[in-house]
């Protein structure tokens, strides 16, 4: 982690959390309407914070400019199950990152498609598996697994 971003991205992490890589579980699980709306609403404002962020001179291609970082590592793994699970399986539905996040999206994109040596030859699409991803969470919901959305991932050009 580049030393003069510590405490903003430790800052990033924090909120990202609570809100996004645990607000996905607490919408998804909530046992109640107002729970679901407690948690529903927040996780998108702050996929809204998010957009904001890159929307920011310094804030691409990657989280925090040019270089992978932690706050990266930590967000992908959420982004790339939020439009293949979150929006079906868990409710998370009021918006879908490829249509909604333009931001978002081409970051998110970037690191999947990815194969150079930046992401390690292509360590973000090469642990991830869509079929696996939907499949452990509608097992674990009770549900069918869903087919879509297809492609799971939008190419990066196009």
């Amino acid at each position: 982690m580049p030393p003069q971003l510590k405490d903003e991205i430790d800052e990033f992490n924090s909120w990202v959390y609570d809100l996004v890589n645990n607000g996905v579980y607490k919408t998804g699980f909530a046992g109640t309407q107002a729970a679901y709306e407690a948690n529903v609403f927040p996780l998108f404002e702050a996929l809204d914070r998010i957009e904001a962020h890159m929307s920011q001179p310094g804030h691409s291609p990657y989280l925090f400019g040019d270089h992978i970082t932690e706050a990266d590592i930590r967000l992908y793994v959420t982004m790339i199950r939020f439009d293949a699970a979150y929006v079906t399986i868990f409710r998370c539905n009021l918006r879908m990152v490829r249509f909604a996040y333009p931001k978002i999206d081409l970051w998110l994109r970037t690191l999947y498609h990815d194969v150079s040596e930046k992401t390690n030859g292509g360590a973000f699409k090469n642990t991830t598996d869509f079929d696996i991803i939907k499949k452990g969470y509608a097992v674990v919901k009770g549900i069918p697994t869903p087919v879509g959305p297809l492609p799971h991932i939008l190419p990066l050009e196009g």
